[in-house]
């Protein structure tokens, strides 16, 4: 399975600090922010991985993890010159994708939990569709929400909804099958100019083809967009 990272973005919301570096750069604890989603690309057996970030950053990531030897995978790394959206990574990486599962992360958001291997695990296994993961929070109306049956079947997806059909966000990790490109060329800038992943993820539920795995109990989900969560990561 591939993997990508998106790690682009301008961070704004955590200025000064963002104003001279990535923000998947800045550490947590003892490592760079980055090194926690590249784990979890570890743990869901991608060996092959891009990492996309903006043009005056790829050196400072070529210097921090190289080819990705270190790890043992092989690391490449793609330019959003412009910051189109998340779904505008799979137009990025359309070749290095070439028609194969992928697993995108988010280069800000960590994941934590004694289970979470095995569900990684689940995820990547599956060949058809694609899956997306639900966490419980108490300000659903920040996220994009996903809203689920008693067999987790998946309902509804929206972005930032006003009043939200469950308290369950989508973190920044997703797993696709091979049609995730061509899905996300067909996709029309929201109204704020982004390809969003909301949208794909709408094509793959209008389709029947979308799940939701559960992080509950045990796990955490930080997402560092602002200086609060930052240190509570």
């Amino acid at each position: 399975m591939k993997g990508i990272i998106l790690a682009g973005g301008k961070g704004s919301r955590l200025y000064p600090m963002t104003k001279a570096v990535s923000k998947p750069l800045i550490p947590i604890y003892d490592k760079p922010m980055v090194y926690y989603p590249l784990t979890v690309l570890l743990m869901s057996g991608c060996d092959e991985i891009m990492l996309i970030t903006a043009p005056p950053d790829v050196e400072a990531y070529q210097r921090l993890l190289g080819d990705g030897s270190q790890f043992g995978v092989h690391i490449r790394y793609g330019i959003q010159y412009v910051a189109r959206g998340i779904a505008d990574a799979f137009l990025i990486a359309e070749d290095f994708i070439a028609g194969e599962p992928c697993c995108l992360i988010l280069g800000d958001n960590l994941f934590y939990g004694s289970d979470l291997d095995d569900l990684l695990h689940v995820a990547s296994q599956r060949r058809e569709g694609a899956t997306i993961f639900g966490y419980p929070v108490k300000n659903p109306t920040a996220y994009g929400v996903v809203e689920f049956d008693e067999n987790n079947n998946v309902l509804s997806i929206e972005e930032k909804p006003q009043r939200p059909r469950s308290k369950y966000a989508v973190p920044g990790l997703y797993f696709y099958d091979g049609d995730a490109v061509a899905l996300a060329k067909t996709l029309t800038p929201s109204a704020r100019g982004e390809l969003e992943i909301t949208d794909l993820n709408r094509l793959y539920l209008e389709d029947d083809r979308l799940k939701v795995q559960l992080l509950g109990r045990g796990f955490a989900w930080l997402d560092t967009g602002t200086v609060e969560s930052l240190m509570d990561a």
